[in-house]
């Protein structure tokens, strides 16, 4: 792969939003610098426009004859060097405050405020030089139904002044847009820190490297946090759950292999005997084969337990939805009763049911009836001195709770918590002198586990062995297609 130029994310998002927001900032101080500076222009306009007002209506009711009397008029109109023009609707000049020859001045239907004033009742041209005496003058001129007042003042320094923009704004602008720049760089910080641990954290997983658990001290106290804590949380749950799982099947294998050992031993050594003593009495001859057989049939066993709890190992519940059916429970257990009839006989064993009349549940019957079967063939095999086996079953609200109990011997306290290990045996020369393979309640805790439900071991009260777990009603709805983890 070709190394290309890291681009920090957290630099790549600031400048980013720092570009986008600049942007708008010298858009908004654009619109504000025309906006203010129409604003100025359109309030003084305003004010000449009422000069015209109040000029038209003093023409209207003193006319034009006496100009002294007008001069006097456009003196008190409080405004310093205000020159006011009357200009009849053919663009001819009436009266003017400022120019006596009035017969000079040329037609003024050219002139910008004139022309919008004729077109739209009111007009101004903010700076122009007068063609009569050489000043920039600010023209506001007014449409009336029989002539135009034209009102002007000099464009002076003063003028200029009042109609600049101020630009004062612009420093609050600058001053709120370095404190965003301030709390976007913090805050992008934050999140450069947080993608920057994920990255490296993504880093060593990928390499092998030795990781911490434990999100970085330095990193923020924010929900990022919290989201770098679920991400490193359920990488190790995943990590742990393959190594978990590596170190079952190791186990296994190493387990089996101990296991297959002795039968296989024991079928070599008697069909070695068998072939070295050809002249072997026939009796003796049968009772060699009937061992082989029997070592046979205890090592077909165990290949059986081992495969079915690897089925249940690699089993997902969303996968195999489809091939789970409605169980009635009931009829399984008394199935496993008649299996077993024969030797619950022997031993002089008798069950006892405590069940609601009908158990309905999703499942798998097969996988059902094998935890019930080796719970059962558990008793039978182990509970020394056992009379009865006890089957009872409550149902709570979306389960049902079973607990399977003797009473036996029972089992010391301190193997309980390790009776559902694969090959676990508490007593190790007799289960395998009984046939067993120690690998009964490790199916019923996985097959269990599958129906979405756990298992628990305890002495049964006045003495014996118990182990309670409950079933889904239906696990896969419950859990809407997510896998249990098992």
């Amino acid at each position: 792969m070709k190394n290309r130029t890291r681009k920090s994310f957290q630099r790549t998002l600031f400048f980013s939003v720092v570009g986008v927001f600049l942007l708008l900032a010298l858009f908004f101080a654009l619109y504000q610098y025309h906006r203010e500076k129409e604003y100025k222009v359109d309030t003084m306009n305003y004010r000449l426009q009422m000069y015209n007002y109040e000029t038209y209506h003093y023409v209207r009711e003193n006319g034009l004859a006496n100009r002294d009397s007008f001069l006097s008029f456009v003196d008190g109109l409080q405004e310093d060097s205000l020159r006011v023009t009357l200009i009849s609707k053919e663009g001819n000049v009436l009266m003017d405050s400022r120019f006596l020859e009035i017969q000079k001045l040329d037609c003024h239907l050219d002139r910008e405020e004139v022309v919008k004033a004729l077109k739209t009742g009111k007009g101004y041209d903010k700076k122009r030089v007068s063609s009569s005496d050489g000043k920039s003058m600010f023209y506001a001129a007014t449409s009336f139904p029989d002539l135009i007042v034209r009102t002007a003042v000099p464009y002076s320094s003063e003028l200029e002044k009042s109609l600049r923009v101020d630009n004062f704004y612009l420093f609050y602008a600058f001053v709120i847009t370095i404190i965003l720049i301030m709390v976007l760089y913090k805050n992008t910080s934050r999140i450069g820190k947080h993608i920057e641990y994920l990255r490296l954290f993504a880093q060593k997983a990928e390499n092998g490297e030795q990781l911490d658990l434990r999100v970085d001290d330095r990193l923020p106290n924010d929900e990022l946090s919290d989201i770098s804590q679920i991400i490193t949380t359920l990488y190790w749950k995943q990590r742990n759950s393959e190594e978990d799982k590596l170190r079952i099947k190791r186990q296994l294998t190493q387990n089996a292999a101990h296991e297959l050992k002795t039968p296989a031993a024991s079928i070599q050594g008697y069909l070695e005997t068998i072939l070295q003593n050809p002249d072997m009495p026939e009796e003796k001859r049968s009772y060699f084969l009937e061992r082989c057989y029997a070592q046979s049939e205890r090592m077909s066993k165990l290949l059986f337990d081992m495969a079915t709890l690897t089925k249940l190992d690699e089993m997902d519940v969303a996968i195999h939805a489809s091939d789970w059916t409605s169980i009635n429970v009931n009829e399984i257990v008394r199935a496993v009763l008649e299996d077993v009839a024969l030797q619950l006989q022997e031993k002089g064993i008798f069950t006892m049911l405590d069940m609601p009349a009908k158990i309905q549940i999703q499942g798998n019957s097969s996988l059902v009836y094998s935890i019930f079967r080796n719970l059962v063939d558990n008793a039978i095999a182990y509970a020394l001195g056992a009379t009865t086996i006890n089957i009872d079953s409550k149902e709570k609200d979306d389960r049902y709770e079973f607990i399977v109990s003797d009473n036996g011997v029972g089992v010391p306290t301190e193997h309980l918590p390790h009776i559902f290990e694969r090959f676990y045996r508490v007593d190790k020369g007799r289960s395998r002198k009984l046939g067993g393979t120690g690998l009964g309640l490790a199916i019923v805790k996985n097959a269990v586990a599958v129906h979405g439900g756990v298992c628990q071991a305890y002495p049964t009260p006045g003495g014996g062995f118990s182990v309670k777990f409950y079933l889904m009603k239906d696990f896969v709805k419950i859990t809407d297609g997510i896998v249990a983890n098992r």
